[in-house]
């Protein structure tokens, strides 16, 4: 459909499976999705174009092959890893922090994209990869999906995301801590009973067709209101609830977007009974 051959990307690939959904495929299956160089900077540039492209409306966000994603590929990432022999602890310090800044704009990029994104998960989401689902708005899983969050046992703490998202997301400061010191394996329907899935299927294609379900019902919503409610939603996320009143009413919010045309729109679709139908943001 329109809108996704601008889409060029070596780690990723990018459908429209219904009007207004895009589906964005994580896709080194050979590698088992494994995070390489190019995809720490692809990742960022592909939901900065979708946040803007007025053909979309909702992302599911899926992988190809037999995982979700392996998690961080090092033999990938030599350049980043790699110090002069003349540089001091001083200058590699820095040189770290700023390469950690720049993975973490990674993921960021798409928590802050205007689109919401659902993540369908399947098989193994290991390491990076729970970075990566916590930055979605929401996540399902199927039966056999297993998570992990592998750093320790790289000898890491995680630092692009999910030490951050995570406690926010399952509200069980205990259980985090659990699953961020062991590195433990945890399983889909523990995965639901603490909220960090929304819904478990029984297979890879039952979990992606019931994203893109979702993301459908998502996509025939006003534009408008959907991205006023992510962005509002974040932003309350880390601030008080005053703030996030306020933000919400201010007039680069619901103080401009009452006066949009889809409020009138949906008000007299359903006086009619009728499908209200928005035009592109």
């Amino acid at each position: 459909m329109s809108g996704v051959s601008n889409y060029k990307f070596e780690t990723l690939k990018v459908t429209s499976p219904k009007e207004f959904v895009y589906e964005v495929t994580l896709n080194r299956p050979d590698a088992l999705n494994s995070m390489n160089k190019e995809f720490w900077y692809e990742i960022p540039a592909c939901f900065n174009q979708i946040s803007a492209d007025p053909n979309c409306r909702v992302v599911v966000l899926t992988a190809s092959g037999r995982l979700y994603t392996a998690g961080l590929d090092l033999t990938g990432l030599g350049d980043t890893l790699t110090f002069e022999n003349d540089m001091d602890p001083a200058r590699i310090a820095l040189k770290i922090t700023n390469g950690i800044r720049d993975f973490q704009k990674t993921f960021t990029a798409i928590e802050k994209c205007d689109k919401p994104v659902i993540a369908a998960i399947h098989n193994a989401c290991i390491g990076g990869g729970v970075d990566l689902i916590t930055s979605c708005d929401i996540r399902y899983c199927t039966k056999d999906a297993f998570f992990q969050i592998k750093e320790v046992d790289i000898g890491l703490a995680a630092d692009v995301g999910t030490l951050q998202r995570l406690p926010k997301i399952v509200g069980n400061d205990s259980l985090v801590r659990e699953l961020v010191y062991t590195a433990r394996r945890f399983q889909s329907d523990e995965a639901l009973s603490f909220g960090l899935v929304s819904r478990v299927f029984p297979d890879r294609d039952a979990c992606v067709s019931g994203a893109i379900e979702m993301a459908e019902l998502i996509a025939s919503k006003s534009p408008v209101a959907v991205t006023g409610s992510k962005v509002n939603l974040v932003y309350s996320r880390d601030h008080t609830v005053q703030e996030g009143l306020d933000f919400v009413a201010s007039a680069s919010w619901n103080g401009c977007m009452v006066q949009t045309k889809d409020v009138m729109e949906a008000v007299m679709a359903s006086m009619q009974k009728s499908t209200a139908k928005f035009s592109k943001l």
